[in-house]
């Protein structure tokens, strides 16, 4: 399986502006630029690769938290995950610095022991958060019974 997005830019990198593409549609000539990603902090103003990635990410764990779930005999009522990428200055550029997951979830007949555990092991084992591996990731987990 292969999966691809395209990012056409234009310009200098404060100053220019560059859009992305992808086969799905969900990205269709989608704008981004320095402003956006930098400037930004309601995130409002476009997206950026940051928002991308953490959007990857949520999707991801809680996906690899619903097999995880499936395979233990259960079926997620609601998984909600919020994923937030720390971005900070250092030495001359930026660097992901922190990943925060925030997790509530309702499981019917599970004991909140058990969704915790499976919640870890889908941090650790989702390919989003491998691929992030070198920035720190912690999760908070809420379990509605």
């Amino acid at each position: 399986m292969k999966r691809k997005a395209t990012a056409i830019w234009q310009g200098t990198g404060k100053d220019g502006k560059g859009i992305l593409n992808g086969p799905s549609g969900v990205l269709d000539n989608t704008p981004y630029n320095f402003k956006a990603r930098f400037e930004n902090e309601d995130g409002k103003a476009g997206t950026n690769p940051e928002e991308l990635i953490a959007a990857a990410h949520a999707g991801c764990f809680a996906m690899a938290l619903s097999f995880a779930i499936q395979d233990a005999g259960f079926e997620a009522n609601k998984l909600d995950v919020d994923a937030t990428i720390t971005v900070e200055q250092q030495d001359g550029g930026f660097a992901f610095t922190h990943i925060q997951l925030d997790l509530t979830g309702k499981v019917d007949g599970m004991d909140e022991a058990k969704f915790k555990e499976l919640a870890e092991g889908a941090k650790k084992g989702c390919p989003v958060s491998k691929a992030l591996s070198s920035v720190d990731i912690s999760l908070n987990i809420t379990f509605e019974s």
